[in-house]
């Protein structure tokens, strides 16, 4: 193999083997990837802007029987400290985001044994009926995955049903690494491979936006990482016309602060700054069929976040007004809205405020945060 060639393969938009992929990853000067991955990300986005967004991470409950060794966050059933949020609890949090400029409920949480269709149908009605302008980016394929078993029933028929009571797009949380060797080694209790990926398939028929994710950077090997990338890439050609499908792809490196993993000693937290780069420039390389791609600050900080507004990536994430599971891990970088717009105008760009679906917003006047 050649660096050059599949490197303007690449830029021709051709879709790289896992292989090829891996080649690139290990032997590519991580220059020669930013420059690729910047060219793509200005194929893409032409403009010199960089988006972000106001959300709130809000957690349904932390009771979870997938036992993932890389989360702190979950407790078992019985714990004294399991909860599961009360309505009054969505009504401030919900209050409370939209003066600080934010309209969007990411509402997630743990894989709880009696939590089934009809609690999130009713709480998602109720929320919707509270504040009909509110935005759930809610549960993600391991969730549904979940539901789907405890209803005996099909993921199009959860996602239908979910959808019809307010849910406006999916979150890819939970594909971790979309390995089964890997994740019988670190989330044996949630969905594999071929189910995460299947929900995703369903949420595009039903014509429901969704993002991707990958957390790398414990027990996976290159070769596991790209075809992950594949697996995605794939997904999102299999869309139907007209569905928008992955809206984003969104890498972080492990966190390993308090982890079973960690504890156990299979795996802790090596990533540098170049290879969280290289996995951005290959995110963009490897995914040509994704428009966006966002740059995990809250796991590598602003320096390194900055830095892969030059790699690929187009988008910072969110301020993300509350995030209890990634920083229970270790991740404790965090931006007001004056400070991400800072960020992004020292990288050289223009910030603009955005929805879930990547649509520009006005940015509210007088917002609540500080400076």
């Amino acid at each position: 193999m050649d660096i050059a060639t599949l490197l303007d393969r690449a830029l021709a938009g051709e879709f790289l083997t896992a292989e090829e992929g891996v080649f690139l990853f290990e032997q590519a000067p991580l220059a020669d990837l930013m420059y690729v991955g910047n060219a793509m990300r200005f194929q893409r986005v032409p403009e010199r802007i960089v988006t972000w967004i106001i959300d709130r991470n809000c957690n349904t409950t932390n009771v979870c029987i997938a036992n993932c060794k890389f989360c702190n966050f979950y407790r078992r059933p019985g714990h004294e400290e399991a909860y599961i949020t009360s309505l009054e609890t969505y009504r401030q949090k919900i209050e409370e985001t939209f003066r600080l400029g934010g309209e969007q409920l990411l509402l997630q949480g743990g894989h709880h044994p009696d939590l089934g269709l009809e609690y999130y149908v009713e709480l998602f009605k109720q929320l919707k009926a509270w504040y009909p302008n509110l935005k759930l980016h809610a549960l993600g394929p391991p969730e549904i995955a979940h539901i789907t078993k405890l209803e005996n029933s099909t993921h199009e028929e959860v996602l239908r049903a979910l959808k019809e009571a307010g849910l406006d797009s999916l979150p890819g949380a939970g594909a971790e690494i979309l390995s089964d060797r890997v994740r019988r080694l670190i989330s044996r209790g949630k969905c594999g491979r071929q189910e995460w990926l299947d929900v995703m398939r369903a949420a595009h028929r039903l014509g429901l936006t969704t993002s991707a994710t990958m957390m790398f950077g414990h027990v996976e090997t290159n070769l596991e990482r790209m075809q992950h990338f594949v697996d995605i890439r794939q997904v999102q050609s299999e869309k139907p016309q007209g569905a928008k499908g992955f809206l984003a792809f969104i890498p972080w490196p492990f966190q390993d602060e308090g982890t079973l993993l960690k504890k156990l000693k299979r795996a802790r937290n090596t990533c540098t700054g170049d290879e969280y780069l290289r996995m951005i420039a290959m995110s963009r390389i490897m995914l040509p069929n994704i428009t966006n791609i966002q740059a995990s600050w809250l796991t590598v900080g602003k320096k390194i976040g900055q830095l892969s507004l030059h790699a690929g990536a187009n988008d910072f994430g969110s301020i993300m007004i509350e995030e209890n599971v990634v920083s229970a891990a270790g991740a404790d970088h965090w931006f007001t809205a004056e400070g991400i717009q800072r960020a992004i105008r020292e990288a050289g760009f223009e910030p603009r405020l955005r929805n879930q679906e990547y649509e520009f917003r006005t940015l509210p006047a007088g917002l609540e945060l500080a400076s």
